[in-house]
């Protein structure tokens, strides 16, 4: 038991987060609907936050940035193989540049724990 909450507190065997949407490609102005995956690891651990930005990347300039951002606050336990669905929605700008070989956007979400390294999930989408 102590073998695994140390390997959990090294990020092996420990909970993870996935953002599902239900496509990929939006148009500016689009409300995006989904949902945070948690699925618990190899012992119970205590969530501190849920964060998750929305990021425009330009590629030839190498610049990264962060449009808008939210955070979920909680204290609640996810046990050991539990899974958990956090219902997710988003409004995106209205006036974003369509998405190319130079402009990317995607959600940049990231799992806090009381202990432990976060855990962390990107998922692109596509502006038309």
């Amino acid at each position: 038991m102590i073998l695994r909450k140390y390997m959990s507190l090294l990020g092996i065997g420990s909970a993870k987060i996935d953002l599902v949407l239900s496509k990929e490609s939006y148009t500016s102005g689009e409300h995006i609907k989904g949902y945070f995956y948690l699925k618990g690891g190899i012992i119970e651990q205590q969530l501190k936050r849920i964060e998750c930005d929305f990021v425009r990347i330009r590629e030839t300039v190498e610049e990264e940035a962060i449009l808008d951002s939210t955070t979920i606050l909680t204290s609640t336990f996810i046990q050991s193989e539990e899974s958990n669905e956090i219902p997710f929605s988003f409004k995106l700008p209205s006036e974003l540049l369509p998405s190319d070989s130079e402009i990317t956007y995607r959600f940049k979400t990231r799992l806090h724990f009381k202990e432990g390294v976060k855990s962390i999930d990107q998922d692109l989408i596509q502006i038309v």
